[in-house]
């Protein structure tokens, strides 16, 4: 859907209305739209997002079978995110960067409609988890629950950003719109520019329900995260100002980053489909394109490496950390663990202070740890008069899953 950018040709809207017919004239028309340096220069930035998307995402692949301790419910939605960025460059921007180093569409009409339909599917998949990965934060932080880690609900929601995408990107496959070229003439997208009722209702539906909606909620849940966030910092605001502000970075990072990736797109589609002919030019609407499609290099850099977890993961894959020692056992820093928990009664209130050594049982627990186990624990805890539990980490921990802790309290350490 929205990892294109509309065509504003109006000459040949009646050969792209229909999707039956031939691409003779799509492929003369590319130099009129564009110049071939302007089309080698796309090439560039195409080249680039092409290479670098892969490699991004192969390295969370690689992480994620590498490392058993990324495999949380959560990160679940981060590992869909990855495959359909994945499957956007292989698909389809290998087809358009080939494309524009030749100035014209190469791979004829049901190339072309391949390409919108996969183009389209990946990338509603994407921005359907990113939108459920909010929420999935807001829950897991403002909802306390001691319960086993639970996979069907983030596997629910990865199966359910599939079967949501295929029931919007099929219908152009059936009649109800299309497929066909747009832009520079080098990529396929749905065909914006089809003044038809039947189409204009689609693209209508298209924008509210893949674009609209994902960015409302994303907007919502982070917002009402940052919210509880700054209620902890209020209550303790020494241990919480650092964990307040690396999510502060993060959630402004992860919407502004969104939004610029895919509002332009949107926007520019809206436009082509609603404006005048002509109203904006070939050039204007390639910039779009290729912010859109730079979101399968982001999305991994915002969603990865600005969580902690995953980036000591990284660091030790390629040996900026020492992970392993002899017999494959973790050498990670590991540390005695203190916990002080304040509880009040009915009655009275009651300070319990529980201490975990470095009892055999746990130097036994360690010694046999994983080392594909990146994340373990220190924690050095004070008593909060209002039953309060904080708990920090060396390596630190994800702020997000500290601050739930800090917020809810907990009865023991796991």
């Amino acid at each position: 859907m929205f990892t294109e950018v509309a065509n504003l040709n109006f000459s040949y809207n009646e050969s792209i209305d229909n999707p039956m017919s031939t691409l003779d004239e799509w492929n003369e028309t590319p130099a009129k739209r564009l110049s071939r340096t302007g089309h080698h220069v796309m090439s560039v930035f195409l080249g680039s997002i092409m290479v670098f998307g892969i490699l991004n995402n192969l390295v969370v692949l690689i992480l994620f079978v590498k490392f058993k301790t990324l495999r949380t419910p959560v990160n679940m939605l981060l590992l869909n995110i990855s495959v359909s960025d994945m499957l956007v460059c292989l698909c389809g921007t290998t087809l358009s960067f080939a494309s524009s180093l030749h100035a014209r569409w190469l791979y004829g009409r049901h190339g072309c409609m391949w390409y919108g339909f996969a183009n389209s599917c990946f990338g509603i998949v994407s921005l359907i988890s990113l939108a459920a990965l909010s929420y999935e934060r807001y829950r897991t932080l403002t909802v306390y629950n001691k319960q086993a880690p639970d996979y069907r609900k983030p596997l629910l929601a990865v199966f359910g950003s599939w079967f949501y995408s295929l029931f919007w990107t099929v219908p152009p496959l059936l009649g109800w719109s299309s497929y066909g070229l747009e832009g520079a003439g080098t990529s396929c997208s749905v065909t914006w520019t089809s003044r038809t009722p039947q189409s204009h209702a689609y693209i209508i539906c298209l924008f509210i329900f893949c674009l609209g909606l994902p960015v409302l909620l994303m907007v919502y849940c982070y917002g009402r995260l940052l919210y509880a966030v700054k209620q902890v910092g209020q209550i303790r605001k020494t241990a919480a100002r650092r964990r307040e502000l690396h999510i502060l970075f993060m959630v402004i990072t992860t919407v502004v980053c969104y939004l610029l990736c895919w509002m332009p797109y949107g926007v520019i589609a809206m436009m082509a489909t609603f404006g005048h002919p002509g109203l904006i030019t070939p050039i204007v609407t390639v910039v779009p394109s290729i912010m859109a499609k730079s979101s399968t290099v982001i999305n991994p850099l915002i969603y990865i490496l600005m969580n902690k977890q995953f980036y000591r993961c990284f660091l030790i894959l390629f040996h900026c950390q020492h992970s392993s020692s002899e017999n494959g056992v973790s050498s990670m820093p590991s540390r005695t663990t203190a916990v002080q928990l304040n509880r009040r009664g009915h009655s009275n209130n009651m300070a319990a202070t529980a201490q975990l050594g470095t009892s055999p049982n746990l130097q036994n627990h360690q010694q046999h740890s994983h080392p594909e186990d990146c994340s373990h624990l220190k924690a050095s805890d004070q008593i909060n008069p209002d039953t309060k539990q904080e708990i920090t980490c060396d390596p630190p921990c994800d702020p997000l899953a500290t601050t739930q802790t800090f917020l809810h309290g907990t009865d023991g350490v796991q």
